[in-house]
């Protein structure tokens, strides 16, 4: 199966082993992977900020960027989430609604390619401890991704996974809220890192970069001894030099 790598900005500039792992996951599970290295963004940060005419010169990018009937795989549920569901807003009833539409039932994040496309969940992965999985709101809401990425973690050797409290809630990033509202946010992400090491936790995993950039912050600055770690990251650790 051809499927086509979308590595958000962030993920490019911040994290790029994050997306060197989902290209290497992507073919260990048998798939033949294109990257197009013309992409950018999906648009997300200025559709948020409400800058929709810049976020529709973007999203148009994006759209000529991929194919319309390729699978498209990437390891943001949040941008993810911008395309399937709030390019309506900027799309629908346009010359390229029906070439959006393909788009958006083509394109998945990560774990929910892997679970329920692929029906493959183990890939020889291993990394001891015990960990939490943080659901991001872009990918419990938006991808309506839950039991995906815990079935993956489950398979991962010598990792424990269990649940902390309030799992489901916020860690406070919200891409522009954490400027505009410092205060409330780092509160946010004070709580989440509470809940994770009240359970015990040496790892905190989820499928958005930016929630585990804004939590590992928070656990710098406290000198906690806990690990923010992306699910690509996770999956493809303990194979050697793969």
């Amino acid at each position: 199966m051809t499927v086509e790598l979308f590595i958000p900005c962030f993920v490019d500039q911040v994290y790029p082993e994050t997306a060197r792992n989902t290209f290497k996951i992507l073919e260990k599970a048998g798939c033949k992977v294109v990257y197009n290295p013309e992409q950018t963004c999906c648009g997300q940060p200025a559709f948020n900020a409400g800058f929709w005419d810049d976020a529709k010169a973007v999203g148009n990018k994006f759209l000529n960027d991929f194919s319309e009937n390729t699978f498209i795989v990437s390891p943001s549920a949040s941008c993810v989430g911008m395309v399937k569901g709030y390019y309506n807003d900027l799309f629908t009833n346009t010359a390229v609604h029906n070439r959006c539409r393909n788009i958006q039932s083509h394109i998945h994040e990560l774990s929910d390619f892997l679970v329920n496309v692929l029906k493959k969940d183990y890939f020889g992965a291993e990394l001891e401890g015990r960990a939490v999985y943080h659901d991001s709101c872009a990918g419990l809401r938006e991808c309506k991704i839950k039991a995906e990425p815990r079935q993956l973690l489950e398979k991962v050797h010598g990792l424990e996974l269990v649940e902390m409290a309030d799992t489901e809630t916020c860690c406070g990033f919200g891409g522009t809220f954490a400027v505009k509202f410092e205060g409330i946010s780092s509160a946010m992400a004070q709580q989440k890192v509470n809940h994770a090491v009240d359970a015990g936790a040496e790892y905190i995993i989820s499928t958005d970069a930016s929630c585990l950039m804004h939590l590992q912050a928070y656990i710098d600055k406290e000198q906690l001894s806990l690990k923010t770690m992306h699910l690509a990251d996770v999956l493809a650790h303990g194979w050697g030099n793969v």
